[in-house]
């Protein structure tokens, strides 16, 4: 996700694998291409807490910025105007639940439930801009 919840990856994968373990994929399936001269910032959780986790960042020349438990909660209460980035994630997962036909997975082939979330994530992206344009 981008700063405004916009989805740039899609990588589909059991519901037992850990997020970290599909940290690469996810980094090297985003679509857009990244602006080379700003420095890119990557937020995470605690999950991606790790030497591993953190060099497959820098080797895609990302400023990682892993958060701990508890560390958003203690920034709000302590420094006035501080924004939390988790939100951002969770709101988009909510707008993919809204999608009745993803919400419960009934497609046998990993292929068919990707093409549904790949629509999903089209229509998302269609909302966002034009709230965004007008």
């Amino acid at each position: 996700m981008d700063e405004r919840g916009i989805p740039l990856s899609i990588v589909v994968t059991g519901a037992n694998r850990h997020d970290v373990s599909q940290l690469e994929a996810v980094l090297d399936a985003i679509v857009i291409d990244r602006p080379q001269e700003a420095e890119q910032h990557l937020c995470a959780d605690k999950g991606y807490h790790g030497d591993p986790a953190r060099e497959a960042m820098e080797a895609r020349d990302y400023v990682p910025h892993v958060r701990q438990r508890g560390e958003e909660v203690e920034g709000k209460k302590t420094i006035p105007g501080y924004k939390p980035r988790r939100w951002i994630v969770e709101v988009a997962h909510s707008w993919f639940n809204r999608f009745r036909k993803l919400l419960v997975r009934y497609e046998k082939f990993s292929e068919t439930y990707e093409a549904l979330l790949h629509l999903a994530a089209a229509i998302i992206c269609w909302r966002k801009v034009g709230v965004i344009y007008g």
